[in-house]
This record gives C-alpha cells, sequence and structure tokens, in this order.
C-alpha cells in the first residue's frame, strides 16, 4: 500500500475514534504496562511514595466508591460501540442493506459478543463459565437494544437514557435490602469487616458490595445454568444487571456519534462534546457526593454512568481536536493500527498472554524481563508481550486484514 493510499484511507474515518479505541486496547493488551505491580515493588524498597501510590491507584480499579483510569477501559469501550453505531449502520443503510436486514445483523453481533464473553471467560477453567459481566458479554447484552434507539431524535434517546438511569437507581432503591453491617462485614459474600469498614461505611445500604438487587437476581439467573457448585456472589461485586445502566453509556456514545456524523462545523462538534464532557462530570460527581447515589464502577450505578461518560467525551474532545481538527497525526499511527482491529489485539490478549510471555522466555533467555531491574520486571514483561501482539496487528493492517463481527 502506498502513503497516498494510506492517507486516503484514514482521511474516510474518523480518526480520533480509533485513536481512542487503540489507546484503550493498548493499555488493556499491553496490561496497564504492568505499572500495578512495577508501582508495588518500588513501594516495597520506598514506601510512602506519592508517584508510586498514584501510579497504583490509577492502574487498578478502585474498591468500591471513586475513578481511576483502569476504571474507564470498560465504559470507553461502551462509549465507543455507540459512536461507532451511528456510523456503520448509517453506512450499511446507503448500500441498500433493509432495517430487517440491519436488525438481523445487530441480534446476531449481540449472540457472537455474548458467546466470545463467555469462551474468554472460560479460558482457564476446564468448564464452561457462565457469567456475562466481561466487557464484551455486557455489550452483546445490550447491543440490540441499542440498535432499537438508533435512527431516533435525539430527545427520544435522551429520554430512553434517563429513564434506565432513574429506574435504575430506583431497583436499588427499592430493593427490601438492609445491606451489609459494616463492622462485621459478610465473609458469606466475600466481604470481610475490615474492607467493610474501610469501603462500605459512609455508603448507603442499597449499594453495598453483594448486598443488593443485581446480586440478588444473580443469586437466581446465574444458578439456572449448569454449574460445579451454585453460584453465591461475585468476589469484585460486579453483576449481569450492569447491563441495563450500561446500555445508558452506550446511548450516549450514539448521540454524540450522530452529532459527529452531522454537517454541523468541526467547532460545534468540539464545543458539543467539551460541554457534554463536563456536564457528565460534574453531574454525576454532585450525585455522588450527595449520597443519592455514590460513583460505583462494579455496580455501574447511574451517577456511575454519567460520571465515566463525561471522561469519555473529554478524552474524545482532545483526540478529535488534535486529529481532526488540527490535523496532526503522525504520532497516532502506533494507535490507529489496533483500534481498526480492536477484536483482534483483544482475542490475543485475552487468550495468549500466557503463551506469549512463555515463548519470549523461551527464545530470549529466563533473565530477559530483567532488564531494566528486578523492580521493572512486570512493565518490560508486559511491553515486551503486548508488542507481540501489535506487530501481528500491524501485518493485519499492511494487509487490508480487519477482524469484525
Amino acid at each position: 500500500m502506498s502513503i497516498v493510499q494510506e492517507e486516503q484511507r484514514l482521511d474516510e474515518r474518523l480518526l480520533s475514534l480509533d485513536a481512542y479505541r487503540g489507546l484503550i486496547m493498548v493499555t488493556l493488551a499491553f496490561g496497564g504496562f504492568g505499572l500495578a505491580e512495577t508501582a508495588q515493588r518500588h513501594l516495597t524498597l520506598t514506601p510512602g511514595s506519592s508517584f508510586w501510590e498514584t501510579v497504583r491507584y490509577q492502574f487498578n480499579h478502585t474498591q468500591w466508591v471513586g475513578c481511576s483510569y483502569w476504571d474507564l477501559i470498560q465504559p470507553s469501550f461502551m462509549f465507543m460501540v455507540g459512536v461507532s453505531m451511528a456510523y456503520s449502520y448509517t453506512k450499511r443503510s446507503s448500500l441498500g442493506h433493509s432495517y430487517a436486514r440491519m436488525l438481523s445483523h445487530a441480534i446476531t453481533r449481540s449472540v457472537l459478543l455474548v458467546a466470545l464473553s463467555i469462551l474468554f471467560m472460560s479460558n482457564r477453567s476446564d468448564r464452561t463459565s457462565w457469567t456475562f459481566i466481561n466487557v464484551l458479554g455486557q455489550i452483546g447484552l445490550g447491543y440490540t437494544f441499542l440498535f432499537l434507539l438508533w435512527r431516533r431524535s435525539l430527545r427520544a434517546q435522551a429520554i430512553c437514557a434517563a429513564v434506565i438511569l432513574v429506574g435504575t437507581w430506583c431497583a436499588f432503591v427499592l430493593y427490601p435490602s438492609s445491606g451489609l453491617d459494616t463492622t462485621v462485614g459478610a465473609p458469606e459474600l466475600g466481604v470481610t469487616s475490615d474492607w467493610a469498614q474501610e469501603n462500605l461505611a459512609s455508603v448507603r445500604a442499597s449499594w453495598h458490595k453483594n448486598a443488593n438487587v443485581g446480586h440478588a437476581v444473580d443469586r437466581w439467573f446465574l444458578n439456572l445454568f449448569p454449574r460445579e457448585k451454585p453460584f453465591v456472589f461475585n468476589q469484585g461485586g460486579y453483576q449481569t444487571l450492569n447491563f441495563i445502566p450500561s446500555i445508558a453509556t452506550m446511548l450516549f456514545g450514539l448521540m454524540i456519534g450522530e452529532l459527529l456524523r452531522s454537517p454541523r462545523s468541526t467547532k460545534y462538534k468540539l464545543g458539543a462534546l467539551l460541554i457534554a464532557g463536563v456536564v457528565g462530570l460534574l453531574v454525576g460527581q454532585v450525585i455522588g457526593w450527595t449520597g443519592v447515589c455514590p460513583l460505583v464502577k462494579r455496580i455501574w450505578t447511574p451517577s456511575w454512568a454519567l460520571y465515566s461518560t463525561g471522561w469519555c467525551c473529554m478524552i474524545l474532545a482532545g483526540l478529535f481536536l488534535v486529529l481532526d481538527v488540527l490535523r496532526c497525526r503522525f504520532w497516532a499511527f502506533p494507535l490507529v493500527v489496533v483500534g481498526m482491529n480492536s477484536i483482534a489485539i483483544y482475542s490475543m490478549g485475552m487468550l495468549l498472554k500466557g503463551w506469549t510471555r512463555r515463548t519470549l522466555t523461551t527464545h530470549l533467555g529466563k533473565d530477559f524481563f530483567q532488564l531494566a531491574g528486578e523492580a521493572w520486571v512486570p512493565t518490560v514483561q508486559a511491553i515486551s508481550v503486548g508488542s507481540c501482539f501489535w506487530l501481528v496487528c500491524y501485518w493485519m493492517y499492511r494487509r487490508n486484514i480487519f477482524l469484525r463481527l
């Protein structure tokens, strides 16, 4: 492929979306660059370092209330699904696809995403792991519903998002549960007393870990599937019903996608993105501060849906400004390569990390990952493995091979 052909191909796309997708996929496939474990090793050597404490926090999921960079990976996935839908089905429609055909495609994609999720979650098990909390599973459960809202008016989509979020809030608040006793915890539900006192003391009972309406539904729903032993709780507090408020996150992305696809000026689009980002951050944070609804990614609270969408809009706005408005693009190519083959690198990251790490050790020596010192082993290892996946994506990119569902 010539340079001219490559530039023409990129001009046909919303490059900021490809770069955003690439940023998230690189972060995930590269295992957060091993920075969480590297930070932990440095804190063992130099306890109390504010720099390494910050790094450790940002590259781990928050325990319950709060938000880190690592927490923004899943909402970014879901937000970008909505943005992409605005473009992909409009293109299909322009090619003459009927609504029935496109609906059939959406349903098929939903089923395939859920199936892939189960496959990946069962990778380290000797039997099928019937769980639906993986990001692909969550997207799959909500994707057809999102499609049914495509081509609806902005007003109708906004009303649907509000109904989803308010309905979710009501389901949690009205569910008859007294929550957990934070002084003793609930070891039978995976919640120790120390953890409960540290993370749930200021959280209303409706939003307690493994003692809410979502957990109750999973105690019924997940036990409908064949299991080695009955499902009792999820160690991280994640739940299948997260896909419902997640539809709102994808719907916000769909609204943004329609905005970016519209004939409005780039100045208007950028301003709208920034305003949407600020509003999402402020409203989500205020709702969390008041105690009405805490910011909890693990159960996708309505305030989290708004707050995380605010960050997604801000990230996309920054990339849109640099890549699509100012057209400063040279630096983004490594991200675009991955962003245009996200399914491929995600699959490699889920299935081949261990094999790739062992293969590198076999051929480069067991001390290869210690090149930068013992404390940096996790980072060197993560970057080495992730770089192998990136090279595969680059090879596919150069040959116009793109995996899509």
